[in-house]
């Protein structure tokens, strides 16, 4: 089920404007039965103001009559018409906070995973080429006060997605490995073809 579009807010709404059960507010929801009911104590969401789904086309009047007429019922979110474009991946945006630990987890990626491509490293932690290859070759310009950091630990990337980028560019590594092999076996049985001529 679609969750509703600020649902403490709606669920503060229900709860002052309907009969509803907590039940049902807090299916609706996505809340816990217990936080619907702190709503109503005015203990939780005390500074809440209510969001009426009726307003933005969530639920229609006649939805909520009919739950509050049968207490086993279930609201149902009003599917919209026009279905909202998922958001394609773009950048990765590093929050300010982090941005300077960058050079930190590109230190340590450089160093502990040196089968890292520079696309992948830059997809991990959110730079640019020219900022890996500095870090590579030493040159960047804070060089001396760069401390290899694990970019899980700072926060940049996932375990899971670094996980993945490893695995990635080992398989290519070994791909390559092994074309290298034919190539070389290629070339010995040449030579012994031609030395048996």
């Amino acid at each position: 089920m679609t969750q509703p579009l600020m649902p403490m807010a709606t669920a503060v709404w229900l709860v002052d404007n309907t009969t509803l059960t907590f039940d049902q507010i807090a299916d609706f929801c996505e809340l816990h039965v217990l936080e619907v009911q702190g709503i109503a104590d005015g203990t939780v969401g005390m500074h809440i103001v209510g969001q009426d789904p009726t307003s933005s086309a969530q639920l229609t009047h006649a939805e909520i009559e009919r739950c509050a007429a049968d207490p086993s019922a279930r609201l149902k979110i009003s599917v919209d018409d026009v279905q909202a474009v998922p958001r394609t991946k773009g950048p990765r945006y590093t929050p300010v906070s982090k941005r300077q630990d960058k050079p930190d987890a590109i230190a340590w990626l450089v160093r502990s995973h040196p089968e890292l491509s520079d696309l992948q490293i830059s997809r991990l932690v959110g730079t640019t080429k020219p900022t890996i290859q500095a870090i590579r070759e030493r040159s960047h310009w804070n060089i001396q006060n760069i401390k290899p950091q694990d970019p899980v630990g700072l926060g940049l990337c996932r375990q899971t997605e670094l996980d993945e980028a490893v695995q990635l560019a080992a398989a290519r590594k070994a791909k390559t490995a092994a074309k290298a092999g034919a190539g070389e076996a290629g070339d010995k049985a040449s030579e012994q073809a031609d030395t048996a001529e």
